[in-house]
């Protein structure tokens, strides 16, 4: 029935942050029509918090060695919008985009549900 999802991420620089997701993090991608670049991501899980407040919504990208990926990422200029922190269920820092934005970046310590069948 669900074969995949798609995630939009508003910018103030969508064509800086585009070429960040293509140049920088080495992103799969297509044209769909004037430039406009569409991104494969890696595999996804979603989880769903309770909360009183505005209900929002995060994107995290995961990897399995923070410090590691914070230092291959560093080498090719990016900068992070936060400190490591340890989360328990997981480290977790920010990126800096260059439209502004800021992406989350955490290594989970939980199991991970894309290899779920």
């Amino acid at each position: 029935m669900i074969n995949g999802a798609h995630l939009i991420i508003y910018s103030r620089d969508a064509d800086a942050d585009r070429a960040f997701f293509r140049d920088v993090l080495s992103c799969p991608n297509v044209d769909a029509g004037g430039g406009w670049l569409i991104f494969k991501l890696p595999p996804a899980e979603v989880a769903l918090h309770p909360t009183d407040g505005a209900e929002v919504h995060q994107l995290y990208l995961m990897c399995d060695d923070l410090e590691r990926t914070m230092e291959e990422l560093r080498a090719k200029g990016v900068e992070f919008a936060a400190p490591v922190s340890d989360e328990g269920w997981g480290l977790l820092t920010a990126i800096t985009l260059p439209g502004g934005g800021r992406l989350g970046l955490y290594e989970p310590r939980h199991e991970t549900a894309y290899d779920v069948n």
